[in-house]
């Protein structure tokens, strides 16, 4: 199993010192602590020192205290003045919501903001500050290979007035009200496939457009048939208040998407269920928030993976990691925080 890199406590230097004691090889000891062993080998280099023994011979030891200090005298070494420097306790945290979480940096310090836990430590940065002590290499584990890809000079599109033809009603029949994004339980979905001519699993992606709440389904096959399945477990889950939250659903021109009138029509009720609209060929800008959200799968199951080795939980790892992601857009706050919000409202 591939091992990430965390930060390593006192008590875990502590450890370290006894297994080396015990005789156990830095790739043993990094097995124990769940670490890469790279993270063992630079350990070791930093905490070891020559001690003379009482025959007046010599040895390499091992010792958690120097170790420790060396680690807590980096930050300040690397950067003289510089305020990370002086909150060994934040560079922590940073580096642990960065590396073992994959949040970007911006979303590191506003969720501190949003949540109240700046008070929590001596010191604050800004966005920017935080990217500079990056930048110059100023944290022990954290540097720019960790972060999401930076943001792109944004496309410019050129829509398509092209209206759709055949399975169901264009989005230029949507009304312009959802477009505001103030009325909750309109939802854009997708589907990401997985490794080409590997994969045939594929994932089914709905997001709200007004709380950017992610539901992820992995889809046995990527066809039509499958996505209706899907679709119907979902109103099974929520039952009668399935209209009420799920009251359109924006798709693009995939043949997954071919069977309008099955994905509208209730199965647990006479009438439909939904209403769906149909976005212009080769216009994924008109599901922005499904096109954004895609953006924060691809950090957790990179492009070329094959889904038939992910299993159900993973999935719905990825889709608790995103509604709890602190987002810019929410001021910090998660998709899942207003997501419950507004089902407290419909009751």
């Amino acid at each position: 199993m591939a091992r990430g890199f965390k930060q390593l406590s006192k008590a875990d230097r502590i450890k370290i010192e006894a297994l080396k004691k015990a005789g156990h090889t830095p790739k043993e000891i990094a097995d124990q602590l769940h670490v890469h062993r790279s993270t063992i080998y630079r350990e070791l280099k930093r905490g070891t020192f020559t001690a003379l023994n009482s025959d007046l011979t010599t040895e390499e030891r091992y010792s958690p205290d120097i170790a420790q200090d060396k680690y807590e005298e980096n930050l300040k070494s690397k950067g003289g003045a510089l305020k990370i420097g002086n909150d060994v306790k934040l560079a922590n945290y940073i580096e642990d919501k960065i590396i073992n979480e994959d949040y970007s940096p911006a979303a590191v310090l506003g969720e501190l903001k949003a949540q109240g836990k700046e008070s929590e430590f001596s010191v604050t940065i800004c966005v920017t500050t935080l990217y500079s002590y990056i930048d110059k290499g100023i944290f022990l584990r954290l540097t720019n290979k960790n972060l999401p890809v930076k943001k792109n000079k944004k496309r410019k599109y050129k829509k398509v007035q092209q209206a759709r033809a055949a399975a169901g009603t264009s989005i230029e029949k949507r009304p312009e009200d959802i477009d505001t994004r103030q009325e909750f339980g309109h939802w854009e979905m997708d589907t990401v496939v997985g490794k080409r001519g590997k994969s045939k699993n594929s994932l089914l992606v709905l997001t709200e457009r007004k709380t950017r709440d992610e539901i992820i389904f992995k889809l046995p096959e990527h066809t039509a048939d499958a996505v209706v399945e899907a679709v119907d477990r979902l109103e099974r889950k929520w039952g009668e208040m399935f209209k009420r939250v799920f009251k359109t659903i924006t798709v693009d021109n995939g043949s997954e998407f071919a069977y309008c009138e099955e994905l509208e029509r209730s199965i647990l009720a006479e009438g439909s269920r939904t209403k769906l609209y149909y976005c212009h060929p080769y216009s994924s800008y008109e599901r922005g928030s499904n096109e954004n959200t895609n953006k924060l799968i691809r950090r957790k199951i990179p492009k070329g993976t094959n889904f038939d080795n992910r299993t159900e939980e993973e999935v719905a790892e990825v889709e608790n990691w995103i509604n709890k992601y602190p987002r810019r857009i929410h001021a910090y706050h998660s998709a899942e925080e207003l997501f419950n919000e507004e089902l407290r409202k419909i009751g």
